[in-house]
C-alpha cells in the first residue's frame, strides 16, 4: 500500500528487476490457473496475498460490504509489489499490486495483465521521503555521486524515484550509475542510516514517523517533490482471467474503488479504527501498531480513478533510459476504468462511496 507505503515499507528486501524479465518466456503462453473461477455460495472467489500488520483497500471493501459477486481468500503474505503482480500474471491469484514502473516492466515482458484500479501513491498525507542525517554534507543531487542510498527493494518504487529524482536535477547516466543503490530492509533502514552504513535511507509509513519523532535526519527528497499529489500504483489482473469473469472483476473494481473513496471522506480515527477492526477480525497473529500512523489513503484522485499519465510516465521513463523500445508499449493499452463507478457515469466523479453528493458540492 492502501496500498499506501508504509505496506510496502514493511517487506523483505527482494531485488525484483531480473524476476520481471524471466517471465517473458513463461508468462505470455501460461494457462494459469486463474483461468477458470472457484464459485463459493453463487459467488466468485479471488485468491490474493496480503500484508502483515495493514488492511488492503479490498480487504476494506469486503468489510464494508461492498462486493455483491465475488468473495476474496486470502493465500498467504507478499514479499514486494513485484512479486505480488507476478503471482497474479502466473495465476497463483486472481489480482495483485505493485509500482506502475514494475507492471510497465511486466506488461514489456509479455505477461498478460490489466490495471484495473489505482492502489497507492502520494497526496498530503502520504509519502516517501529520502532522509539524510541533519549534519550531512549531502545537500544536491550531485552530492550522491559515490554515496548510498538505502532502500527495501531494487526495481520497484523507491529505485525509479531516485534515478528519476537523480536525472531531474541534472545528472547524466554515467553520473547515476555512481550513486550506489542498496538493499536494506525497511526496519534497519533509520538504524542504518544513523549508523553511517548508508547517506541516504528511503522511509515511509510508521518508520517515517517514527523517525521524525526521534529527530536528527531530514528529508533531502519526498516522492511528492517529483510529480506533487500522484498515484503511483494499480492493481492489476490477469487477461484471460479478466475475459472470462468480467462480471467478477467488474465487482471487485466497483467495490474497491467505493472503499478508497470511503477512507478519502471519512475521518482518519474512524478509518483507523475499522482497520485495526478488520486486523483483530481476521486472528493472523499480527501487530497493529502501525495502523495507528496511518494518515491517507495516498491517493489522490477521487475513487482511484487511472490517469494515462500514472503509467505513460514509466514507460517514456524505461524509453530513456534504454530499457524499453519507443513505440513497444502506449498507457492506454495497459489499463481500463472502465469498471470504476467514478469513471464510468455510474456516480459523479467527486461523490461519495455511495454515490451520493457530498458536503460542499451541492
Amino acid at each position: 500500500m492502501s496500498m499506501s507505503h508504509f505496506r510496502r515499507g514493511a517487506v523483505r528486501a527482494l531485488a525484483a528487476t531480473a524476476a520481471l524479465f524471466t517471465l517473458a518466456s513463461g508468462v505470455a503462453g501460461c494457462a494459469g490457473s486463474s483461468e477458470t473461477a472457484t464459485i463459493e455460495d453463487g459467488r466468485t472467489v479471488l485468491r490474493y496475498q496480503g500484508w502483515a500488520g495493514d488492511v488492503g483497500f479490498h480487504e476494506l471493501a469486503e468489510d464494508l460490504g461492498y462486493y455483491d459477486k465475488i468473495t476474496l481468500e486470502w493465500v498467504g503474505d507478499t514479499t514486494s509489489g513485484p512479486q505480488d503482480i507476478q503471482s497474479a500474471a502466473t495465476g497463483d491469484i486472481e489480482f495483485g499490486s505493485a509500482f506502475n514502473g514494475a507492471v510497465v516492466k511486466l506488461n514489456a515482458a509479455g505477461a498478460p495483465i490489466t490495471s484495473v484500479l489505482s492502489s497507492y501513491g502520494a497526496d498530503a498525507g502520504e509519502y516517501t521521503g529520502y532522509f539524510v542525517l541533519d549534519g550531512s554534507p549531502i545537500r544536491s543531487a550531485r552530492d550522491l555521486i559515490g554515496k548510498k542510498v538505502g532502500m527495501n527493494t531494487l526495481g520497484a518504487h523507491h529505485e525509479f524515484l531516485v534515478r528519476e529524482w537523480l536525472a531531474q536535477q541534472g545528472l547524466t547516466q554515467d553520473e547515476i550509475k555512481q550513486v550506489e543503490l542498496t538493499v536494506v530492509p525497511p526496519v534497519n533502514n533509520e538504524t542504518a542510516l544513523r549508523e553511517g552504513q548508508i547517506d541516504v535511507a528511503a522511509i515511509n509509513g510508521i518508520f517515517r514517523e517514527t523517525a521524525q519523532e526521534r529527530g536528527g535526519i531530514r528529508p533531502l527528497f519526498t516522492d511528492r517533490d517529483l510529480f506533487g499529489a500522484f498515484s503511483y500504483g494499480t492493481y492489476v489482473v490477469r487477461d484471460d482471467f479478466l475475459a472470462k469473469n468480467k462480471d467478477a472483476v467488474a465487482d471487485f473494481v466497483q467495490g474497491t474503488a467505493r472503499a478508497i473513496r470511503w477512507t478519502q471522506v471519512t475521518p482518519r480515527e474512524e478509518v483507523v479504527a475499522r482497520f485495526k477492526s478488520i486486523i483483530d477480525k481476521r486472528g493472523r497473529n499480527e501487530s497493529d501498531e502501525a495502523i495507528d500512523y496511518w494518515r491517507s489513503s495516498g491517493i489522490p484522485v477521487a475513487g482511484a480513478v487511472i490517469q494515462e499519465k500514472e503509467l505513460q510516465t514509466w514507460i517514456d521513463w524505461l524509453v530513456r533510459n534504454g530499457e524499453l523500445d519507443e513505440g513497444k508499449l502506449t498507457a492506454t493499452d495497459l489499463y481500463t476504468n472502465e469498471f470504476n463507478p467514478y469513471a464510468n457515469g455510474t456516480f459523479q466523479p467527486e461523490s461519495g462511496p455511495d454515490g451520493e453528493v457530498l458536503e460542499g458540492q451541492k
